[in-house]
């Protein structure tokens, strides 16, 4: 009996991470078609910049809708094309757990003025592991400033963007995704970040706005949510 145990066991891991790189896949499938919808977009406001670099994108989504994931695939695939890019995520702006609305009034009036303008920029970031303010850190604007993270396209971000992407993807699949991801440390917090995300959504209508929205395919399943 012990023998069968041990056995159930393992299948219940094997099942696990079987799930983990499924979830995994799925994610990095739907950012490598997202970037190409996106890319040509980018590299059009880059030369729309020519003279006036950089160009602003913002990547917005509820939690594990695939931001970092397509952010990455996207700035990877510019660099490709020689084009510089300055990533910012909002992982490192938030200050803690309760801190989504800080953050988006802090991306808004902080950060994005002063990179928008081709200015160099510092902000101060968060230890999540202690829960306590981490050390500031400094970025400068290149050909492309790449914000991605929930909270990137509030209506004051929206003003200074060439570009707004806004990931919608069902509940149930961000879900699974985060919990696959961050299981252990974001699962007593899913609750309490889902509603500071609602209230974000409801008073700034980043789905509204948005130029593109993707699913989770990374495709344009209608044309922009209001338009």
């Amino acid at each position: 009996m012990v023998g069968a145990g041990a056995d159930e066991d393992d299948a219940v891991a094997d099942a696990a991470v079987d799930a983990a790189i499924d979830a995994e896949r799925r994610t990095r499938s739907g950012a490598v078609r997202g970037t190409a919808v996106l890319l040509p977009k980018v590299l059009a406001a880059v030369q729309d910049h020519a003279d006036r670099p950089p160009a602003v994108v913002l990547v917005d989504g509820r939690s594990g809708s695939g931001k970092t994931t397509l952010a990455r695939h996207l700035a990877r695939a510019l660099r490709q094309s020689d084009v510089d890019v300055t990533v910012v995520h909002m992982d490192g702006i938030y200050p803690g757990w309760d801190g989504l609305d800080a953050a988006v009034r802090m991306l808004a009036h902080d950060v994005l003025p002063l990179l928008s303008a081709g200015r160099a920029v510092s902000y101060p970031t968060w230890r999540w592991s202690s829960g306590t303010p981490g050390p500031a850190v400094t970025v400068r604007p290149r050909d492309v400033v790449l914000v991605e993270g929930v909270g990137a396209a509030s209506t004051a971000a929206r003003a200074r963007a060439d570009l707004v992407v806004w990931l919608e993807v069902p509940a149930h699949v961000r879900h699974e995704r985060a919990m696959t991801r961050d299981g252990d440390t974001y699962r007593p917090h899913w609750h309490r970040w889902a509603r500071q995300e609602e209230e974000y959504v409801r008073r700034e209508g980043p789905h509204t706005g948005a130029h593109v929205v993707l699913g989770p395919d990374g495709r344009m399943p209608h044309p922009p949510l209001g338009h």
